[in-house]
């Protein structure tokens, strides 16, 4: 099975059966949260968090890499943008006009941990979450903004429509760049002109499969007769249980220990 950030991965773990709006706000704390990290110790707390959620989701950890693997280049130029252009007191290492310090150093390594931690925990949520309960989560959580007239279920709808898709597209990109290896393109070029054309023969075709995909939607959903949230109903209603109260427990236990480091043991590194 080939999964991808947005790909649900089914299963019936404790993740799993968690109410879809604990996991999105829990999510937005969670991303909250590792923005107030400071210090490798935090981080470390974060990364044993994780490892918890995604065994208790029952999640190979061969998914976690995958999930990563979309933004390594964005890491990479974070990581090299800060350790470039970060100054500090200790000089590492110094040629002509570039300077490396040591402040740089941990800088850049806290950088790309908290793009590491942002994206592996906004992963959870897609893997362990289906697109209709994901929707349906989002629609119940912003329904305060009906009041302002916000259309709450279309917004709701093309944000889980969104997300289903990114798996497609992932995959269909695969499939298209195989397809032009296979007639000569080189895409590990060195060149970096080489490197870009060879990848207008795949946004073409990727481009025009979007349209497709979309035009075959709207008129599935014509012929079903949508037509907006007004009096739609649902076949499930969500509820919170026990498994939300435990799970607001444990991720309250994770808040404590952040904002404790961050704020009070400020003498960690």
């Amino acid at each position: 099975m080939r999964a991808t950030f947005g790909q649900y991965i089914p299963g019936d773990s404790f993740i799993h059966r968690l109410d879809p709006r604990t996991k999105l706000l829990g999510t937005l704390a969670f991303m909250v949260l590792v923005l107030l990290i400071k210090s490798f110790t935090g981080y470390a707390l974060t990364a044993v968090f994780l490892a918890a959620v995604f065994i208790s989701a029952k999640i190979p950890f061969k998914y976690v890499l995958k999930s990563i693997k979309a933004v390594i280049f964005i890491i990479a130029v974070t990581f090299v943008i800060n350790i470039f252009f970060y100054q500090g007191k200790e000089l590492l290492w110094s040629w002509r006009f570039i300077h490396i310090y040591k402040d740089g150093l941990i800088f850049s390594t806290k950088m790309a941990l908290r793009i590491l931690s942002l994206v592996i925990g906004a992963s959870v949520v897609t893997y362990t979450t289906t697109s209709v309960n994901l929707t349906d989560g989002l629609e119940s959580l912003m329904k305060p903004l009906k009041v302002v007239r916000f259309p709450v279920h279309e917004a709701a709808m093309m944000m889980g429509i969104a997300l289903k898709f990114i798996p497609i597209f992932a995959d269909e990109t695969d499939r298209i760049m195989k397809a032009q290896t296979a007639r000569g393109s080189d895409f590990d070029s060195k060149k970096l002109i080489e490197r870009v054309k060879s990848y207008i023969p795949v946004l073409i075709p990727l481009f025009i499969s979007a349209w497709r995909r979309a035009d075959e939607l709207a008129q599935a959903m014509n012929a079903r007769c949508y037509r907006g949230g007004e009096g739609r109903t649902r076949y499930r209603v969500m509820k919170f249980s026990r498994l939300d109260l435990i799970a607001l427990a444990v991720f309250l236990a994770y808040a404590a220990g952040i904002i404790l480091l961050t704020y009070v043991f400020t003498g960690c590194i």
